[in-house]
């Protein structure tokens, strides 16, 4: 089979640690798109209008291998083009990026709560990506998974393009032994530890994910660690990663998370209403311990974070 040649480099530098937006011509059997603005008028326009479109062009900020592209170009299938997105003002999340370990390969750090870890939506800058780039100087820097934005803690990064798919690979595997601390209310009638499989499914669109019947996708063991006040601090060990696994789990089981705005109620309508700065979700990703996948050699880190509600 005969493989596709690798894209060429960007002829564009990162912008506030966000790579250009890479857009290879397709082929145009129809010859519907005599010159490249027409294509990027049908690709473009409904999302961000047809003036915002026609400006990228009468800006240069079209770029292809060799430079500046302008409007009436003819349209050549195949071609490799980038421009930088418009990025809207964000509002700082006003909490820092820790460094757990750093090596010629790997990055561990402990994400703060409401930090998207990558782009998506409405969060493009303001993302641990985008942020650990700039500040640290590594333009490369890529996740080998993700968090939730709401959740706190651990997260792996891979320093170079050639350890990436490694890494990837293992959490796609789940070769990766991951424990979460999480603060909920404490039943004494409910018997602890106990393991959860069920059905999950999120619907395009839909804020909160929801478990249905049929065939398990998903599995959390869920223990008990202590209890104080009301609260119940508990360890959750997932061997799936379905989305908002562990806080549907939990809810299912008459123990929502403490802060929780989707379950069992979803307190936000909209996915960029403002945050409640001041109630985080009690979620904290505290460990992950592997094989490396690269040396072989063990590997285990841990959280330095701390979930606020825990009752002193």
């Amino acid at each position: 089979m005969r493989r596709r040649k690798a894209p060429p480099p960007a002829p564009l530098p990162q912008r506030e640690g966000i790579d250009p937006v890479r857009v290879r011509l397709p082929a145009d059997p129809e010859g519907a798109w005599a010159t490249v603005l027409d294509h990027f008028l049908a690709r473009y326009a409904r999302a961000i209008g047809h003036e915002r479109v026609r400006a990228l062009f009468d800006e240069g900020r079209i770029v292809g291998v060799d430079g500046p592209v302008t409007a009436g170009e003819a349209y050549v299938p195949g071609r490799y083009l980038w421009f930088h997105r418009h990025f809207a003002a964000e509002e700082r999340v006003p909490f820092e990026i820790t460094v757990v370990h750093r090596d010629e390969r790997l990055l561990i750090v402990d994400k703060p709560h409401f930090l998207a870890t990558t782009p998506r939506g409405v969060h493009i800058t303001e993302t641990a990506v985008a942020r650990l780039r700039r500040d640290l100087g590594l333009p490369l820097l890529q996740p080998a998974h993700r968090l939730d934005r709401l959740t706190a803690g651990l997260v792996l990064f891979v320093v170079r393009p050639e350890d990436r798919g490694a890494y990837q690979t293992m959490f796609r595997d789940r070769r990766v032994r991951k424990e979460y601390e999480a603060l909920a209310p404490h039943d004494p009638r409910r018997v602890l530890p106990t393991t959860v499989r069920s059905r999950i499914v999120k619907e395009p669109g839909v804020l909160a994910a929801h478990e249905v019947d049929g065939e398990p996708n998903s599995e959390t063991r869920i223990e008990l660690v202590e209890h104080r006040g009301g609260v119940g601090r508990y360890r959750l060990l997932p061997t799936t990663g379905r989305t908002h696994q562990l806080r549907v789990h939990m809810n299912g089981i008459g123990l929502p998370l403490l802060n929780d705005p989707l379950y069992p109620t979803v307190r936000m309508q909209e996915p960029d209403a403002p945050d409640a700065y001041d109630r985080p979700l009690q979620l904290l990703a505290k460990v992950l311990e592997f094989s490396d996948p690269v040396t072989g050699g063990a590997r285990r880190f841990e959280s330095g974070l701390r979930l606020a509600q825990w009752p002193r």
